[in-house]
């Protein structure tokens, strides 16, 4: 009898331990400006928020990606804030959010920004409702939510570039992403290697002659001095981005993600105001417009180039289909939503 009873000690013991464990996970954060900057800022808000829950999130700020990925894909870390560049190999559909296009709503030829807001705040209000977990949950990971960005632009040290064309210019690669690397040799641009630590500064420094990146890393990142009096930001964007959170699912509680995906989901207003103010801060006369017809080439182009690296598999098929369906219960009137392209593979 007190053999038994032992055990059982143990096991509830044992079983308490792994429970508490469970709850306090480790979150790899990347912020380029680390402990002071506005990611961390909100991850410390979002770790209060979780410990009201049950779960104490043990925060780790690094102002090296490359460095948080890894430190996550070793398990020295339970969960991973980064760009979708970097959580894709954990979740493919959700980083279709962040494709060229994908949120993008144009109406008579010029960027509707309010609409392809809406686009990227209903895709994550759908992400965090109970029946998303089709799209969460891959393998043994799952999205706990993302931060958006705002428009990713390009921005340029000569803005007669919008006109000639990027043939030829020193372009920003991302070593780790291979649709990027797909793109850059398609229009005939020679690729710079760089990281997220030193994409700004091969730009300022003029080892590339463009940069691309939201508007909230304009001037934290004094991305300005690279601008100079010659360049400019076309207003078009070339995306929308996000930050995107993943988990592995043995290491956080049941219901957390989904707890976690609502937190972000609604915190998206509060993340907007920040990011049309980073918008308004870049002067009036950095912004360059494209021409009505050039924008409906660009979307139109932006459109065949998902297909096609969704076909060659550098694109999550389902996540692009999924994003369709938001753009067109957004804006049903647009043309593409009169066909099945991106919906039938």
């Amino acid at each position: 009898m007190r053999t038994r009873h032992a055990l059982t000690a143990l096991a509830l013991s044992l079983t308490g331990a792994a429970a508490m464990a469970a709850a306090s996970p480790t979150l790899c954060v990347w912020d380029p400006i680390g402990q002071g900057g506005q990611i961390f800022d909100q991850a410390k808000s979002y770790a209060l928020a979780m410990g009201k829950n049950g779960v104490d999130l043990k925060l780790r700020a690094f102002t090296d990606e490359g460095v948080a990925a890894e430190e996550f894909r070793v398990g020295q870390c339970d969960g991973l804030l980064a760009t979708s560049i970097r959580t894709k190999p954990y979740n493919s559909v959700t980083a279709a959010l962040d494709t060229g296009g994908a949120a993008t709503i144009v109406r008579d030829g010029k960027i509707d920004m309010d609409a392809s807001y809406k686009v990227i705040h209903k895709a994550l209000q759908v992400l965090a409702s109970p029946q998303a977990a089709k799209f969460t949950v891959q393998d043994r990971w799952e999205m706990a939510g993302a931060i958006p960005l705002g428009p990713i632009y390009v921005m340029v040290r000569d803005k007669s570039l919008f006109k000639k064309g990027f043939a030829g210019t020193r372009m920003p690669a991302f070593e780790h992403d291979k649709s990027q690397a797909y793109l850059i040799a398609k229009v005939g641009a020679q690729p710079i290697a760089v990281d997220t630590k030193s994409f700004v500064s091969k730009f300022n420094n003029g080892a590339t002659d463009m940069v691309f990146a939201p508007a909230v890393a304009y001037q934290p990142l004094e991305i300005y001095k690279g601008i100079g009096k010659d360049g400019g930001v076309n207003r078009f964007p070339l995306t929308f981005s996000s930050l995107q959170l993943v988990f592995d699912r043995s290491k956080i509680p049941d219901n957390f993600a989904a707890q976690s995906r609502q937190y972000w989901a609604g915190k998206f207003d509060e993340i907007l105001v920040t990011v049309k103010k980073a918008e308004n801060g870049i002067p009036a006369n950095v912004w360059v417009d494209f021409t009505t017809e050039d924008a409906l080439k660009f979307v139109a182009n932006q459109r065949e180039l998902r297909v096609e690296l969704g076909q060659k598999g550098m694109y999550d098929k389902q996540g692009l289909k999924f994003m369709k369906r938001v753009r067109c219960s957004v804006y049903p009137e647009s043309s593409e939503c009169s066909n099945n392209v991106e919906l039938d593979w």
